[in-house]
């Protein structure tokens, strides 16, 4: 990695936000000559998939293990504007662990969806069961990278309701129409990202607006946590870097170096150390 990302590295700010609310808005990660191809790709994903799925022009999807589909899709791995801030959180034992893009086309013209509650959830699946802490550990975040305008709210926005990532429930209204209290849409832009705790309770809305939302999510753990998707990623590896290779899921020591690390397994750790400084890697 080039040691100029450390201009970005995670604010006391941004730390502060992620701390107490589970989430913080970055912008203008992305340049806009990026956004465009980004966008492109992400149409031909949607597409392939909404043809063999057989799935209408309306329907939301979520496209899993993206990562591999194209060069473009690998260089966000470790964006300069964003990857400081993710092992700022984190530390260095960490793997991408998930890659998804969301995709929610408007709403049919001339029709309105029954008003019913968002989807809220916490990320993480049964972590959120088998972990029995209060309040259960972090162990991963996401960056989602925001590819279409969602400064308006009516545009399917990423809701969250914020400092919820430090409660394991949360009290739903009974009307079954109405969202829990203080949930708020978020507005990013193209070239937004927004970096969430898995903790946090969060929902997709409903896009009433006429742009589809695209949305790409690159969830960060640590490497001993078995990844979400198959990590369709060998295609990558002969031409990555020690720390790509890192974070696509190598363990050159073996399943052991998973848990107890030797220096191979994470060349991160060395990097942060030489170029940010030892007060990063006491642990």
């Amino acid at each position: 990695m080039d040691p100029s990302c450390l201009a970005y590295c995670l604010t006391d700010e941004e730390r502060r936000l992620f701390d107490e609310q589970g989430y913080f808005i970055v912008e203008n990660v992305l340049p806009a000559d990026m956004v465009e191809p980004l966008n492109r790709i992400a149409d031909g994903i949607d597409e392939e998939h909404r043809s063999k799925e057989g799935k209408g022009a309306y329907s939301v999807l979520n496209h899993f293990d993206i990562i591999g589909r194209d060069d473009m899709l690998l260089e966000l791995l470790d964006w300069p504007k964003t990857f400081p801030k993710v092992w700022g959180i984190l530390g260095w034992h960490i793997q991408l662990y998930h890659s998804h893009l969301i995709v929610s086309p408007p709403w049919p013209a001339g029709e309105k969806p029954k008003k019913r509650r968002l989807g809220w959830h916490q990320d993480s699946g049964r972590l959120n069961i088998d972990l029995e802490t209060t309040p259960r550990p972090r162990v991963s975040l996401k960056v989602a990278f925001f590819l279409s305008d969602c400064t308006a709210t009516d545009r399917g926005n990423f809701h969250a309701i914020p400092g919820s990532h430090r409660r394991e429930a949360i009290k739903f209204p009974e009307n079954e129409a109405l969202d829990p209290e203080g949930a708020v849409p978020i507005q990013a832009a193209p070239g937004d990202a927004v970096f969430f705790d898995r903790r946090l309770w969060h929902a997709s809305g409903i896009n009433y607006s006429d742009i589809t939302r695209k949305v790409l999510f690159y969830g960060y753990s640590y490497r001993w946590l078995r990844p979400r998707d198959n990590m369709t990623v060998n295609h990558y590896m002969d031409r990555s870097d020690p720390i790509r290779r890192q974070l696509l899921g190598a363990g050159p020591s073996g399943g052991h170096g998973f848990t107890s690390p030797l220096p191979e397994d994470i060349p991160l750790r060395e990097w942060i150390g030489r170029h940010a400084g030892p007060e990063f890697v006491i642990s």
